[in-house]
């Protein structure tokens, strides 16, 4: 056995669903991010994938879904509901999960496109999105109580609206946020964080990649020993996204 490997406190399972059609807006950088960071903390990663027609893993320790154009939503669609009861146990199990933009919108009621389709979400999260007339395009801050100032850029046409079952993820400072009519941005239920960030969001954001490692260890081990970290080249990414116009 390797040093690394005797001194690794764990593994932790990451399964990115569907990377082949929701994965056009760099979201794989918040894998990378959790790998590196687990790794930091002294746990071992395990990097999985799902697209459509694969075998869902059977054994998951922290779930990421990215972003795609509307086609994508149409691809996956099918093996979305397939596997949606499987999604409900492991989030109601507690399982961690990041949904930024095409999954966060699958991951609620439903997705009406701009053209009156309707593509039919999971029901994760009471949230339902319509699509819009013009898209939301720039940089975004905004405050959550949780994870403090969380910064990212956002692109999208949809316009996601909260149900009273789920909470916002932050408040918006800069920027437009779920919709045009409100000023919050992303959504929180159970141990799921779900955005319209890009960026990708992790790598400016550490607080939220180690809420989900935290919650991902806490739940696999029963506890979580943090490493020390040096935060300090996010934090002047932080800086210099705060300070860049809309």
């Amino acid at each position: 056995m390797s040093p690394d490997a005797a001194a690794s406190k764990g593994t932790v399972r990451i399964l990115q669903l569907y990377p082949r059609d929701m994965n056009i807006y760099g979201d794989w950088g918040n894998v990378l991010v959790l790998k590196q960071r687990l790794a930091w903390h002294g746990y071992d990663a395990v990097i999985l994938e799902h697209n459509a027609g694969d075998d869902f893993p059977a054994d998951v320790d922290i779930l990421i879904g990215g972003g795609g154009q509307d086609s994508g939503q149409v691809v996956i669609q099918q093996d979305l509901q397939s596997n949606a009861a499987r999604l409900r146990a492991l989030a109601e199990d507690g399982t961690p999960m990041l949904a930024i933009c095409g999954l966060y919108q699958l991951f609620g009621r439903f997705f009406k496109t701009h053209d009156g389709t309707v593509i039919p979400g999971i029901g994760i999260l009471d949230i339902e999105t319509h699509g819009g007339d013009a898209r939301l395009i720039g940089n975004v801050v905004a405050r959550s109580e949780e994870f403090g100032d969380i910064h990212g850029y956002e692109n999208h046409s949809g316009q996601t609206f909260l149900g009273p079952d789920v909470r916002p993820l932050a408040t918006v400072s800069k920027g437009e946020g779920n919709n045009a009519k409100e000023d919050h941005e992303g959504a929180r239920h159970l141990n799921i964080v779900a955005s319209y960030l890009h960026g990708s969001l992790l790598p400016k954001n550490p607080a939220i990649a180690d809420f989900l490692i935290r919650e991902a260890v806490t739940r696999k081990y029963g506890s979580f020993e943090p490493g020390t970290i040096d935060d300090s080249i996010a934090e002047l990414a932080r800086r210099h996204a705060a300070a860049r116009p809309r």
